[in-house]
C-alpha cells in the first residue's frame, strides 16, 4: 500500500527534472494567436490509461488534462478551486464527512450525463480493485453516499484535514462506466469519454496522442485548437528534436549538459523553477549499525551536498536540508541548523564518543540502484561516499542492486542505508513526513522507524484543522526529525521545459501538473 506510494515516486524521478511550485513571466505575454497546433516531446511512457490502475507521473498528467476530478488546482499554483463540483466542500465539525455538490448539466465529452452515482462508482470502484493508487482513496475513505444526483458525501474512516488536496489526485477522477468495469481496470480502454477541457482523438501507444477540445467542458475553451504529444528514447533524440523545430516543448527529460547548452541558444526558451522533487538517504532504524541515532547523526553532518549538487546536476538541483520541500509551507532548513551545510568537525565529535576515529573508522555499506534515478547515480553515490570518507573518520563500501532487487532488499531491512527519491502524491507537508517516520508507515518505506513523539507529532498534524497551527506542529516535526534522523534529505530537483520562443502560458503546478490548455502560440 504505502511501499506502492513509493514505486510511484520513484519511477518518475529522473535527473534534474522537478516540480513546480509557480511559473510566471516578468513582462506581459503577448496575446495568443487563434487556435493552433502544439507539439509537447517527451521521453517519458504513459502506462495504464485507467485512473484506479495507473500511479506514474506522465499517466496522470494526461488524466489531469482529460479526466477532471471533483477539484483541481488553479494552473500554476497551490491552489484548489471547483473542478466538476460547483463550489468547494463543506465539512462536518470534525472533519470526518465531506460534502461535495456537482456543477448542474455536466456531461462527458459523449454527451452521457455526469451525476453523483457516477462519481460514487469511480470511488467505490478504486476501493474494489485495490490497485497500486488505491491506497490514496481506500486508506481514508470509509463509504461513499449519494445524497441527491447532484450531492455526494464522503464519509472518512478517521478526521483528514488535508482531504480536500486527496480528492484532486486521479484516482477520484469521474469516469464513464461503460468504458471503465466495476469490478475489473482496463490498461488500454477502448475509448475515452473525457471531463477535461480535451478529449483523446488519437492513441498509438509509445508514439503520439492527440487531443482535441472537449465540447462538453464546463470551463474556458483550451487556448490551442490541439495537442500533439510525441514520445522520444531518449534525451539526445529530444534534445535534437527541439533544436530543428519538430516540437515546440520539450520537456521530461532533458540531461544537465544538455539544459546548460540550451540556455546558451538564442532560438529557445528555457523555463525553470524550483521544484519539490525531493532526494534522501535512509537509514534501518531498528538494526545494526543505525539503531543508534548518533551514528545516523554523523553521517548526516558529513552528507556534501554542493558537491552532488555542482558536479553530477551542473546546478539543476539545489541542496535540501528538510524532508519538507523548499517553497511547501512550514518548510525549515532544521538539518543544517544542526549539522551545518557539510561539517567534518561535528561528525568527528559525535563518533569519537562512540570509540571511533582515524585509527578506528565507523564502516557501513551505502546502497544505490544504478539506473532507475538515470545515469547519473552513481555519480551521486560515488560524491557521497567521497565526502563521508573525507572526514577521515568513515569507511564506506558502495553497493548496488537494480530495482526490482533494490525494493526486495529495503522492504526486508537488507541495506543499512540507502538512496531514495520521491515526488508528492498530494499538496500537504504530511505526504512527505507521515509516510516514512510514522510507525505505521515506516516498515513500509524500509526505514523501520518507530518513535512515541513523532508518531503523537504527525497524528496531531492530520486532524488539527487550521493551516497555521498544522504549520507549527510541522515546523517541531522537522526539528525533531533532524534530531532523530530516520532520513537525512539531500537534494531537491528543479523543473526545466524548453520552448520556441512564440509559445507562452506555460503553468505547471505543485502537484506536476502541466495544464495544456493554457499554452498558446503566438504566431
Amino acid at each position: 500500500m504505502r511501499s506502492k506510494k513509493l514505486l510511484y515516486g520513484a519511477l518518475i524521478l529522473v535527473l534534474a527534472v522537478g516540480l513546480v511550485f509557480a511559473v510566471a513571466c516578468e513582462k506581459k505575454a503577448p496575446k495568443p494567436t487563434a487556435g493552433g497546433v502544439i507539439v509537447i516531446g517527451t521521453t517519458e511512457k504513459y502506462t495504464q490509461l485507467d485512473p484506479a490502475q495507473a500511479y506514474d507521473f506522465f499517466t496522470w498528467e494526461l488524466f489531469q488534462n482529460i479526466y477532471y476530478t471533483l477539484l483541481i488546482y488553479k494552473p500554476g499554483t497551490t491552489e484548489l478551486v471547483p473542478g466538476l463540483a460547483a463550489e468547494m466542500p463543506t465539512a462536518s465539525a470534525d472533519n470526518k464527512e465531506w460534502t461535495f455538490k456537482l456543477r448542474d448539466g455536466l456531461k462527458f465529452s459523449n454527451d452521457v450525463p455526469i451525476t453523483a452515482e457516477t462519481v460514487k462508482y469511480q470511488i467505490d470502484r478504486v476501493i474494489t480493485t485495490k490497485s497500486d493508487p488505491s491506497w490514496l482513496v481506500d486508506d481514508f475513505v470509509d463509504y461513499v453516499e449519494v445524497v441527491d444526483p447532484l450531492t455526494v458525501k464522503f464519509v472518512l474512516k478517521q478526521p483528514v484535514a488535508y482531504f480536500p488536496s486527496l480528492v484532486a489526485t486521479p484516482p477520484y477522477a469521474t469516469i464513464d462506466p461503460a468504458i471503465y468495469p466495476a469490478d475489473a481496470t482496463i490498461s488500454d480502454p477502448t475509448g475515452f469519454s473525457c471531463t477535461g477541457p480535451y478529449m483523446v482523438e488519437k492513441f498509438v501507444r509509445d508514439a503520439e496522442i492527440v487531443l482535441v477540445k472537449n465540447p462538453n467542458y464546463y470551463g474556458d475553451a483550451a487556448l490551442n485548437d490541439k495537442i500533439i504529444i510525441k514520445f522520444y528514447k531518449d534525451a539526445t533524440t529530444l534534445r535534437l528534436a527541439v533544436e530543428k523545430g519538430e516540437i515546440d516543448i520539450a520537456w521530461k527529460a532533458l540531461n544537465p549538459t544538455d539544459i546548460k547548452d540550451l540556455k546558451a541558444n538564442p532560438n529557445l526558451k528555457v523555463v525553470e523553477a524550483s521544484g519539490a522533487q525531493i532526494r534522501y538517504l535512509c537509514f534501518v532504524c531498528n538494526g545494526d549499525p543505525f539503531k543508534e541515532k548518533i551514528l545516523r547523526g554523523a553521517v548526516s553532518a558529513a552528507i556534501d551536498r554542493m558537491s552532488v549538487v555542482d558536479k553530477v546536476f551542473l546546478g539543476t538541483v539545489e541542496p535540501l536540508y528538510s524532508m519538507v520541500p523548499i517553497g511547501m509551507w512550514s518548510h525549515k532548513d532544521s538539518f543544517k541548523e544542526v549539522y551545518g551545510e557539510y561539517n567534518i568537525e561535528k561528525t568527528k565529535e559525535l563518533l569519537k564518543g562512540l570509540g571511533y576515529d582515524e585509527a578506528n573508522p565507523f564502516a557501513f555499506e551505502l546502497w544505490y540502484t544504478p539506473t532507475h534515478y538515470g545515469d547519473t547515480e552513481a555519480d551521486v553515490a560515488l560524491l557521497l561516499k567521497q565526502g563521508l570518507e573525507a572526514t577521515g573518520v568513515m569507511k564506506v563500501e558502495l553497493k548496488s542492486a537494480e530495482w526490482g532487487t533494490y525494493n526486495d532488499n529495503f522492504d526486508k531491512g537488507n541495506m543499512s542505508a540507502f538512496l531514495l527519491g520521491w515526488y508528492p502524491d498530494y499538496i500537504d507537508p504530511d505526504d512527505y513526513t507521515s509516510v516514512f517516520a510514522l510507525s505505521t508507515a515506516s516498515d513500509s518505506m524500509g526505514i523501520f522507524y518507530a518513535d512515541p513523539k513523532m508518531d503523537e507529532l504527525l497524528l496531531k498534524a492530520q486532524v488539527t484543522t487550521k493551516q497555521k497551527d498544522r504549520e507549527k506542529i510541522y515546523e517541531e516535526v522537522q526539528d525533531y526529525w533532524a534530531a532523530e534522523v530516520p532520513t537525512c534529505p539531500i537534494f531537491q530537483g528543479k523543473l526545466f521545459l524548453v520552448t520556441q520562443p512564440y509559445i507562452e502560458g506555460i503553468a505547471v503546478g505543485a502537484t506536476m501538473i502541466f495544464n495544456y490548455d493554457v499554452v498558446y502560440r503566438t504566431n
